[in-house]
């Protein structure tokens, strides 16, 4: 019988998190489902909302290639899927300079098709996926955080912050995060796999706007707390603009600050990235889980994680009590 896996984020981290899943989809016998947020509101993924209407096709781009099947054929097509146009002689002004050809490709689909799950079902197939895509809501939503000192000349004064990119990039404090509209609608498919899952993943990836967004969103909330599956929490390598001034474990504070109730059974991190194990420990230990600890960094020494050791550490972890 299939193991039912769904891993929530956003961006490079679910990316990775979602390339090791695949490379031990085969030995476990995993059935993949990524829940995609859909906050973005910068760059390529930012113009097409704003022009044409759609959900931000970004994150969900990136999670498609990153379940990409490995024949060469599947591999090129996620290739083309990532690449970028660049300027490259033809003028910052024209219009398809800073697209990627899969958002492209995916804001055509949704068009064509007049619904996102059935557009990203389609394109899955394209790559040969080794999973499905879903976003956490079918309706686009936008991320605000109250900051303090996002102002460097009124270090102590709070102020809201409007839109995910901005968020992400502020100098500021991040003192509470929320969705705009406050309870939008969680997509019914997302729904269900979260109701069959047999391991709920959530990180690694921007805590604030890839990972918590998730547990602000209603009915995906109560799935998750109503959910028989396991809860594994993947800890980052490296703080970011967004955490700044968050420990690790705050880290895992957050997430039941959000989501009061919510339980893990492991907490996954790199030793390197946790250096005191004991404040990380005694935090998962207060959301009912233990602290594996494991390499699981590319061995240049940058903060991105390893698709082959991550999946050598999941392995043990998502095998028990099979």
């Amino acid at each position: 019988m299939s193991l039912k896996v769904v891993a929530f984020g956003g961006g490079h981290g679910l990316g990775a998190s979602l390339r090791a899943l695949r490379g031990i989809r085969p030995q476990l016998d995993l059935e993949l489902t990524a829940v995609v947020t859909v906050g973005d509101n910068g760059g390529s993924s930012g113009r097409l909302r704003a022009e044409r209407g759609i959900l931000p096709p970004g994150d969900l781009r990136q999670a498609l290639a990153a379940l990409s099947a490995e024949d060469e054929t599947s591999a090129r097509t996620a290739a083309l899927l990532q690449h970028r146009f660049t300027a490259a002689g033809f003028g910052a002004e024209d219009p398809l300079t800073g697209h990627a050809v899969g958002n492209l490709l995916l804001c055509g689909l949704m068009e064509l098709l007049g619904d996102p799950i059935a557009a990203l079902d389609h394109a899955a197939g394209l790559v040969r996926a080794q999973g499905r895509v879903l976003p956490m809501s079918k309706q686009g939503v936008q991320l605000e955080a109250d900051v303090r000192g996002a102002d460097p000349d009124r270090p102590e004064e709070i102020s809201t912050v409007h839109g995910q990119h901005e968020v992400a990039v502020t100098r500021g404090t991040v003192q509470q995060v929320r969705l705009l509209p406050k309870d939008p609608p969680a997509c019914p498919e997302a729904l269900a796999a979260v109701a069959e899952a047999d391991w709920l993943i959530f990180g690694p990836g921007s805590w604030y706007t890839s990972v918590i967004p998730h547990l602000l969103v209603p009915e995906l909330a109560a799935a998750i707390l109503a959910s028989p599956a396991r809860r594994l929490v993947l800890l980052n390598l490296a703080a970011e603009k967004e955490t700044f001034g968050l420990s690790v474990a705050d880290h895992l504070a957050a997430l039941a600050w959000y989501l009061p109730g919510l339980t893990a059974d492991v907490v996954l991190a790199d030793p390197a990235a946790v250096g005191d194990p004991e404040p990380v420990a005694g935090a998962a230990e207060s959301l009912g889980a233990r602290l594996v600890l494991a390499p699981v960094a590319v061995p240049d020494g940058s903060p991105r994680h390893d698709p082959v050791t991550l999946g050598t550490a999941l392995v043990p972890v998502l095998e028990v009590d099979r």
